[in-house]
């Protein structure tokens, strides 16, 4: 696993920034926390470095090759950025199978030992219409991680789930810390920001600054 470089970005919606030339390196091994306040452009930036949106200047290198030149996207990369969208008629394990034969890197035993991880194996068979809110968002960590990437962005994870969650998908992203992965968390909740993130930035004033 390489580094994430950010290279003077700036990102512009109808002539107006979002942020404006903003210079990071991440490292593996670690977990970074993005906050500031709502439209500050958290999600943004998480987006653009996914290779979901482009910058209006600078450049996002995954290592040596620039996300948007060499690669589409990062290579090996779990993502959870909006509220998780399965189809409902489906099974939790369907919905995850499916998604699996996009790469074909995994099968039903990879799934389903992932699905354990997040606390909702129990419900592998059970249509996800019939899911909670917090069983969709342990759905939706669940397809993050279940393909072991290096890179891992999300977005408010925690959405839905009660303490017990909490602390479990807590202990989940620690552990895969330890295992080397670079993870990227926005969220509003300073006790997640707290315990889990080895650095934190502000998104604020269309800056991009270290807390």
């Amino acid at each position: 696993m390489q580094k994430i470089k950010l290279e003077h970005v700036t990102k512009k919606f109808h002539r107006e920034s979002i942020f404006e030339d903003v210079c990071l390196d991440l490292f593996p091994g670690n977990i970074y926390g993005f906050i500031g306040p709502n439209g500050s452009g958290k999600t943004v930036l998480l987006k653009l470095i996914a290779g979901l949106m482009r910058p209006s200047e600078g450049a996002i290198y995954w290592d040596s090759q620039q996300i948007g030149k060499d690669l589409d996207f990062p290579p090996s990369m779990g993502l959870l950025i909006e509220t998780p969208g399965f189809l409902a008629n489906y099974s939790g394990m369907q919905n995850l199978l499916y998604l699996a034969k996009i790469k074909r890197k995994i099968g039903k035993k990879e799934i389903m030992d992932t699905m354990e991880q997040v606390s909702i194996a129990y419900a592998a068979d059970r249509k996800v219409g019939k899911y909670s809110l917090g069983m969709k968002q342990r759905l939706g960590i669940a397809q993050a991680i279940m393909e072991d990437p290096d890179l891992l962005i999300l977005n408010e994870p925690m959405n839905g789930l009660d303490q017990k969650g909490i602390v479990e998908i807590r202990n989940l992203l620690l552990e895969l810390k330890k295992r080397n992965k670079l993870i990227l968390l926005a969220s509003h909740t300073r006790e997640d920001i707290k315990i889990l993130c080895d650095m934190v930035f502000y998104i604020q004033d269309k800056k991009v600054g270290k807390v």
